[in-house]
């Protein structure tokens, strides 16, 4: 029951986001829309803000299911972008408020995990450190997000299968080629 309210009040937020700027929306618009109390609101978040933040971990939880191996982390960036795009009012409403920093948040814990994923299958039996390990994805995160805000930025007019094509031939046995570098390096 509890996740049913969580997911009325995403779709109330979504719905609500076509009609007007998020800072426009207040609480008692969603809890209106949803047919709730504020009090029921209040029970599963603080705040608009935290609602945001739920919204963006959920999306991204059923982006990228299952999809952090090597042989498909392309399809879980695609997965991404298909996510971002989808929901691209949201996105972008949410990416011109004040909670832009929640949006690039998301992102960055979307391929964080994607890109570890691929990391730790490529790294199995090499001699490398879990903060090697750390540091390669948080390295190519910051590349993909990078990408993919200018995007976002550009309002979502490029076709992201263009992108993750471009993307993929820049990182073609990168990620590999960091890994051994990591694992072959000398200890001062």
């Amino acid at each position: 029951m509890a996740n049913m309210t969580k997911y009325a009040l995403e779709a109330s937020l979504k719905k609500l986001l076509l009609q007007k700027p998020l800072d426009k929306i207040t609480i008692n618009d969603l809890t209106e829309d949803c047919g709730i109390s504020r009090m029921a609101f209040y029970y599963h978040f603080k705040d608009i803000y935290d609602l945001i933040e739920w919204v963006c971990l959920e999306d991204a939880a059923r982006a990228l299911q299952g999809k952090k191996t090597y042989d498909s982390w392309q399809e879980g960036l695609s997965q991404i972008f298909e996510a971002v795009l989808e929901n691209k009012p949201f996105i972008m409403n949410v990416y011109h408020s004040v909670s832009r920093e929640q949006i690039e948040n998301y992102l960055f814990q979307l391929t964080y995990h994607l890109i570890m994923g691929v990391v730790e299958e490529k790294s199995e039996g090499k001699n490398i450190t879990q903060e090697d390990k750390a540091f390669i994805a948080e390295f190519y995160k910051y590349g993909f997000v990078g990408v993919m805000l200018d995007w976002i930025r550009q309002g979502m007019k490029a076709d992201y299968h263009q992108i993750m094509e471009k993307m993929s031939i820049a990182l073609k046995g990168n990620i590999t080629q960091s890994i051994e570098n990591f694992s072959g390096k000398s200890v001062l």
